[in-house]
């Protein structure tokens, strides 16, 4: 990987060369347009327009070795197959409203688990807290703009004391019980101490989602619990930053794991996170030590064409590397390594609620709804949502493109988010999404 400061000079639209390597195919021209229509919803013709194909804001997917995709083949859903789905939940004037559910609190007694909400060692003497429920919960009402988004209270869920385990474990990776307090009932969850690890302990994400699933109000159409504990699945593993049961409607997402204090630990590429991710520089520097692929064919949909540096395609993409450039180092502010902070937790939030929408992981385009196979591949992927996404929110919502395009670049414009490393390149890559649009002769 380039170790000197890149400035980014040439930008690459289509997938590296890995992609041939693992034989990716990412779908056709052709299927990726059509996979934005549908039998069943006709859109207004400026939601058209913003469904178009545009390689200047929909590079494809970056497919470096590694992610997600170099792995098991995903199927494509497009916009009909979204439709056509027999296990979607409907949205209904009497299930509509999103809930975002605070960070559990923790009883008196119990302080072993309230310092497990902060990193062993960072090696960063700056400490900020974790990102405000209350700024998710109003990005995410700009993301899914059309629908209400509510914060549950602060007293919802509380950590308290099991029967079977009062007192802190002493063996590494010690499992134990605590209690999750929900109302008038209290469920037992599991954690696990980690004398080693970069938390102190951790909670189990599984039994995390069976409880956010007793929350669901009556008209929730769905449910996110934010938490700030790192969390674990199976015994195995190190550990997991969020999950959806889309089919249950509920998601849990922990903001430990993005904290930028730990980049340096979890070898987080920060100077080639997205957007700067479509670095050709940075790209080729991921693939040069492998081997040419052999008896491979092209992807679909990829020509040689679209393999060079493209510094002439002028849009959204280059305007938000643009914007990236000229930010400070994000280490030499607190409000800057929060905002950083903040964009992570706002992007993976808005992916697996997608899940709760019915939405499978993109294979057409670099997109959020992408999946990701590490916390390094999170950091390169875009806050937007594709064409073919896209169609399905607006769909949903009932909202239209151009009315929530203004309502994420409002809140990316804020004063204490404009310019920061997440929000001030997604307001470029809006502004110039929208112009980009809207300028256009047919847009009315």
């Amino acid at each position: 990987m380039p170790k000197a400061k890149c400035n980014h000079s040439s930008l690459c639209f289509s997938s590296s060369s890995h992609a041939t390597v693992t034989g990716f195919r990412r779908p056709s021209e052709r299927q990726r347009v059509a996979a934005t229509k549908s039998d069943n919803r006709v859109f207004p013709r400026s939601d058209k327009l913003f469904l178009n194909e545009s390689v200047q804001a929909f590079p494809a997917p970056l497919l470096l070795p590694d992610d997600d995709l170099a792995g098991e083949e995903e199927d494509p859903q497009s916009f009909q197959e979204w439709v056509d789905a027999e296990h979607r939940n409907p949205i209904t004037p009497k299930k509509k409203t999103i809930y975002v559910v605070p960070s559990p609190q923790v009883d008196p007694g119990l302080d072993f688990v309230r310092e497990w909400t902060q990193p062993t060692s960072t090696g960063n003497d700056c400490q900020i807290n974790p990102p405000s429920t209350k700024d998710v919960q109003e990005y995410l009402a700009a993301f899914y703009h059309g629908l209400p988004v509510k914060m549950m209270p602060s007293s919802t869920l509380r950590i308290m004391p099991w029967d079977e385990a009062r007192k802190k474990a002493k063996k590494p990776a010690q499992e134990q019980y605590l209690g999750l307090s929900i109302g008038d009932e209290c469920v037992r969850i599991r954690a696990r101490t980690l004398p080693e690890g970069v938390y102190g302990g951790q909670i189990n994400l599984t039994d995390l989602l069976d409880a956010a699933i007793s929350l669901l109000p009556k008209d929730a159409y769905a449910l996110i619990m934010l938490v700030d504990y790192d969390l674990y699945e199976e015994k195995d593993d190190e550990f997991v930053c969020g999950r959806a049961y889309g089919g249950s409607r509920v998601a849990v997402v922990s903001s430990a794991r993005y904290n930028p204090t730990l980049d340096h630990i979890q070898r987080i590429e920060r100077l080639h996170a997205w957007p700067a991710s479509h670095c050709e520089t940075y790209m080729s520097a991921c693939t040069s030590a492998e081997p040419a692929a052999k008896n491979q064919k092209r992807s679909r949909g990829v020509n040689k064409g679209s393999q060079k540096s493209t510094l002439e395609l002028d849009g959204p993409v280059k305007d938000a590397v643009s914007a990236y450039q000229s930010l400070r180092e994000v280490d030499s502010a607190p409000s800057l390594i929060y905002a950083l902070w903040l964009g992570r937790m706002c992007r993976t939030a808005s992916h697996e609620l997608g899940h709760c929408f019915g939405i499978a992981h993109c294979v057409y385009y670099a997109c959020s709804m992408q999946g990701t196979a590490s916390i390094c591949e999170d950091a390169r992927q875009p806050p937007y949502m594709c064409p073919v996404d896209l169609a399905k929110v607006l769909s949903a919502t009932s909202s239209s493109a151009s009315e929530r395009y203004r309502a994420l670049l409002k809140f990316c414009e804020r004063p204490e988010n404009l310019d920061t490393h997440f929000f001030g390149p997604f307001a470029a890559w809006i502004r110039s999404r929208l112009h980009q649009v809207e300028d256009s002769a047919d847009f009315s």
